[in-house]
């Protein structure tokens, strides 16, 4: 059946109230229902059941349960590393070691940012309250670290798949294959559009520049120039306990278990495994490890190690039911069969060269106004994907046009929970953090726009 224009509904539905209540799992769900009603002509009661029985179908589908409890163990292994006081002797290390000049301060934060990819809040937490004293120490303003905290959160945790980003990432791209909108392996897709997370890429060498020119221009130049050294300043009070290889052991079987199993998953050809399955028995093997890490150490007990496990799990939810809201309206988009009708409707009027910094764009402007990178991908991936493949665009950078812009609108949001992690870790105020870090996150933006042009026409 052609539903023609009432196929825009849900996403258009999704995205308006997204922008309107910065509630993405209220927007998903509403949206989702709508195109429930769309199916059934308008009944109500049958539209409402079917979305929930919908919603308990998709427990049935194996891919879709690996990814949802790869995203819940993830939780829990992001919780053991600090309850075991792996990050706290990590940075504790950096801290003793490396820090002997203004220069080195900033790099400090910024290699913490780079090695705690687990998850954005955390990376932003860690490295922005180990990195306080030592920045009045050498008279580096708090604005430039809540800048060099937000700016090696997310683009970090967005280019590095083995984490609670990955998850969402691999299980929006894994719906699109499902549905047979797209071929291919997703983490294979995820790991391909890694070179076109342009946001990304040059947010990470924007604060390299930065940190070595030690130049700066705008808001944050006056910030550094009223920002003053304290003298006799110590750096006793960086001294955490805990063991750094309680972090690093961890993250390096969950990092190296994933070739392995992808490997296995794909009867010996790594490009053919399973993507939601090396990533779900990556974690299993990683909270084994861990558990065998931990307790006979004494690093912790078997009681503090299943509190942390829960605990994990349950910072997850959130997360998790909008990767299934996404997974259910997207679904639903194919039934409706929107991409054909954006695509018969777009024909002629955008050139394919252009798709990718249009979704740069629109990506970019609702995760502005929504707050939320995460939101966006959900919403976004899903059209962007059925887009891209009906006008023949290659598919890997059209998926990293979405995560790009993404992360800039959510960059650049002052209401960014990663932004107001940022400004709380780094001791900044908040509306100071914003208006000195927007003009970096717009030059970056400025320039992955070009990036994305060029590639468009390239590709």
């Amino acid at each position: 059946m052609e539903f023609g224009f009432l196929s825009l509904i849900p996403p258009i539905l999704a995205i308006v109230l997204a922008l309107i209540t910065k509630d993405v799992i209220l927007s998903l769900l509403l949206g989702t229902f709508s195109g429930f009603l769309i199916l059934h002509h308008f009944h109500f009661g049958t539209a409402f059941i079917d979305l929930f029985d919908s919603l308990v179908a998709l427990f049935a589908k194996g891919w879709v349960t690996k990814t949802i409890f790869f995203a819940l163990l993830v939780g829990s292994i992001i919780e053991l590393l600090k309850k075991s006081g792996g990050v706290d002797g990590f940075v504790s290390y950096l801290s003793k070691k490396h820090i002997k000049s203004k220069k080195g301060a900033m790099l400090l934060t910024y290699i913490t940012g780079l090695i705690i990819f687990i998850e954005s809040s955390i990376t932003s937490l860690v490295a922005g309250t180990i990195s306080q004293g030592v920045y009045d120490k050498f008279g580096i303003s708090r604005a430039k670290l809540a800048y060099i905290c937000d700016s090696t959160s997310a683009p970090v945790c967005s280019l590095i798949p083995f984490n609670g980003w990955g998850a969402l990432l691999i299980g929006l791209i894994t719906a699109q294959i499902s549905a047979h909108i797209i071929s291919g392996n997703a983490l294979t897709l995820l790991l391909y559009s890694i070179p076109f997370n342009f946001y990304s890429i040059i947010a990470l060498l924007l604060v390299l520049f930065f940190i070595f020119t030690q130049k700066d221009f705008g808001p944050m130049k006056k910030a550094e120039l009223s920002a003053k050294p304290i003298t006799n300043y110590t750096l006793n009070h960086l001294q955490h306990k805990g063991n750094m290889l309680y972090m690093i052991l961890p993250l390096l079987v969950l990092i190296i278990s994933m070739p392995i199993a992808l490997y296995l998953s794909g009867n010996g050809n790594i490009l053919k495994g399973s993507g939601s399955t090396s990533v779900f028995y990556a974690v299993i093997v990683t909270l084994i490890f861990s558990y065998f890490l931990y307790v006979p150490s004494k690093a912790l007990t078997h009681k503090e190690y299943m509190n942390a496990f829960f605990e994990g799990i349950a910072k997850m939810i959130p997360i998790v039911t909008i990767l299934l809201l996404a997974f259910l309206i997207g679904s639903v988009i194919k039934e409706l069969d929107t991409a054909h009708y954006i695509a018969s409707i777009a024909k002629g009027t955008i050139h394919k060269s252009f798709i990718p910094a249009l979704i740069f764009l629109i990506s970019a402007v609702i995760a502005f106004a929504t707050g939320t990178s995460w939101g966006t991908f959900s919403i976004m991936m899903p059209l962007a994907i059925t887009y891209a493949a009906s006008s023949e665009v290659y598919i890997p950078l059209v998926i990293g046009a979405v995560i790009s812009g993404g992360i800039f609108g959510d960059h650049a949001s002052p209401i960014s929970d990663t932004t107001i992690i940022s400004s709380m870790a780094a001791g900044c105020d908040h509306i100071e953090h914003v208006t000195t870090q927007l003009p970096y996150a717009l030059l970056g933006a400025a320039l992955a726009l070009v990036g994305f042009l060029i590639a468009g026409i390239v590709f």
